[in-house]
């Protein structure tokens, strides 16, 4: 016969209640660090104006007139992104200031899958490339264009002065 012991098995250690969670409530009323879908155009109409208040003005209002453009249209991403760097830099070195990048506002697909889909991957991934270096020393602002040259499809690249 085996021998036995006579203490007692420890008790697991009193727990809290769990309270109840529902989809798309945010954990400990924090925001999400992490987001599926980031909105850069969101982040790009709040970031704070760098450039002459003046300018910025007449450039959200459409009166400025782009030195340059390019359009991405039917581009994938490992085609426009060579075309956007080479761009960018040919207009810097020719001292363009203001340039417009048309991406297009994407096609509005049905999203049957299980990972969300946002129409629009060039108008979602142009500005966080404009905003990584190299390209990040070049730019000094980045907006929306205005209705006349393209709206939401489009970006005003202001270039910073050559020093």
């Amino acid at each position: 016969m085996p021998f036995r012991s006579e203490k007692k098995a420890a008790e697991p250690p009193a727990r809290e209640p769990i309270e109840r969670f529902e989809i798309g409530q945010k954990a400990n009323g924090k925001p999400a660090r992490h987001d599926v879908l980031p909105g850069m155009p969101e982040q790009i109409a709040a970031a704070p104006v760098k450039m002459d208040r003046k300018a910025y003005d007449r450039l959200k209002r459409g009166k400025l007139k782009p030195e340059a453009r390019i359009d991405l249209h039917g581009m994938t991403l490992d085609q426009a992104r060579p075309a956007l760097h080479s761009f960018i830099m040919k207009s810097f070195s020719r001292d363009r200031r203001l340039v417009l990048v048309i991406t297009g506002k994407g096609r509005e697909s049905p999203d049957d899958g299980p990972i969300p889909r946002r129409p629009g991957v060039l108008r979602h991934t142009v500005p966080h490339w404009l905003q990584t270096p190299p390209l990040s020393q070049m730019v000094l602002q980045i907006s929306e264009a205005h209705v006349r040259h393209g709206g939401g499809g489009a970006y005003y690249v202001y270039l910073r002065r050559k020093r």
